[in-house]
Formats: C-alpha cells, structure tokens, sequence
C-alpha cells in the first residue's frame, strides 16, 4: 500500500499514521513519503509541479514498491493517484482516493483567484495564498498553474479499470462534492463506489473516518 499525500501537507498526518499502524497488524507492507518540496524532503514548495509530484509517486513505485500495488490518496494525492494508475496500470490492484482533487489547479485553483493574485502571478510569477491550515499561508506560482493544465484527467473518460473507493465530505470547503463525483463518474472499472460522509470535512481524520478509509482499503484488494 501507498500513500500519496496533499498539497502542502506532509506524511505524518491522522490518516497516512493510521494506514502505518493498520498494515504492522496484518503483515502488509506501507509506503508512505513526503513529495518534493513537503515535509521532510528537500526542496522549496514553490518550485513543485504536478510533473514532478507525479515524478515522485512513480519513482517510488519503481525504487520501493515494485510489486502489485494499492494506492492510496488524499486531495491532490489522489489526483496523483490517478496519474500513477494511468502510467502503471498493470500494476496497481485497487486506489482509495479521499476528497480526490483531480485537475484542482484547473478546475478549483485558478476560477478562485482574486485579481490581486492574477496580478502577483503575472508581475512576480508567484502569489501568496491564505491558507486555513497554514497561517503564513503558501505560495503558488504561474509554473504550477501552467504545468497542472498539462495532466487534465476531467472532461472525458478516465481509463482506470482497477476497483475505486472514493470518501467524500459534504462539508468540505475545499474540495466540494460534485467536484469528487466529477471524477468518480468517469471512471472505466466496473467497481467504483463512491461514499458521501454528510458531515465530513477536507481531511477526514475523525475515528469514524479513519474507520471508513480502513475497511474500503480492504474491500479494494482483501487479498492484497
């Protein structure tokens, strides 16, 4: 199992922890890592792009999970995901995506920006974004805007036969629910379940939740 993680988050969060502790009980093997940029690994945040995330999930299905594979991803990890399945499709038995924020520098980034940020991104190439997680907020640059357009997976069909569970909050802010479905809807597998959690925020972290991403990592690939 492996798991990709969100923008500007990093590996040591409530669910990536959960999925470590869940498989030393069962003798399966976890993969969890930081992306360019996040965490714990090297380099600054502004210079990622979804080239180079996506680089990384690939590299370390190559490096360090060169078997079948159960993918598991958060926000923009599971857009990752998806890019992952779409790269490897021999290899990966089953995704689990939650609150999966396919296209989102496309779809849910640039539609929001403000014209002080179109302003910043034209005139400095970065912009600063308030963010609820992160009080100094982070920086996105025109470069990420311009590379995601690039990896566009929305408006058509998605090729990904492996069995899907999706989690989706009805409360999230950042990733709404028709924007989850948009992607769970085209999706080619015939076992695509998509579960809506009313009350559930973006992270999902609560025990109810944690809950809830176990049995649907299970119920993708039991054997797996």
């Amino acid at each position: 199992m492996v798991w990709s993680g969100g923008f500007h988050s990093d590996m040591t969060g409530a669910k990536a922890q959960a999925l470590a502790d869940w498989p030393a009980d069962t003798g399966r093997a976890f993969l969890r890592f930081d992306d360019f940029g996040h965490g714990r690994s090297d380099g600054a945040f502004v210079e990622g792009t979804i080239t180079r995330w996506r680089g990384d999930v690939l590299a370390m299905l190559d490096a360090l999970a060169p078997g079948p594979v159960v993918l598991v991803g958060a926000s923009m990890g599971g857009w990752l995901a998806c890019l992952a399945a779409l790269a490897l499709p021999k290899r990966i038995n089953g995704l689990v995506l939650i609150a999966p924020a396919a296209d989102f520098t496309e779809t849910l980034l640039r539609p929001d920006l403000p014209p002080q940020a179109l302003q910043a991104l034209v005139r400095d190439g970065v912009w600063r974004r308030p963010s609820a997680y992160d009080n100094a907020g982070y920086d996105i640059s025109a470069t990420l805007l311009e590379d995601g357009a690039r990896w566009s997976i929305l408006g058509g069909a998605v090729p990904v036969t492996a069995p899907v569970r999706v989690l989706q909050g009805g409360d999230d802010r950042d990733v709404p629910w028709t924007h989850a479905l948009a992607l769970a809807q085209p999706l080619e597998g015939p076992d695509v379940v998509f579960t809506l959690i009313r009350d559930g925020d973006h992270r999902l972290s609560r025990p109810a939740d944690i809950a809830r991403l176990i049995s649907a990592r299970e119920e993708v690939a039991p054997a797996c």
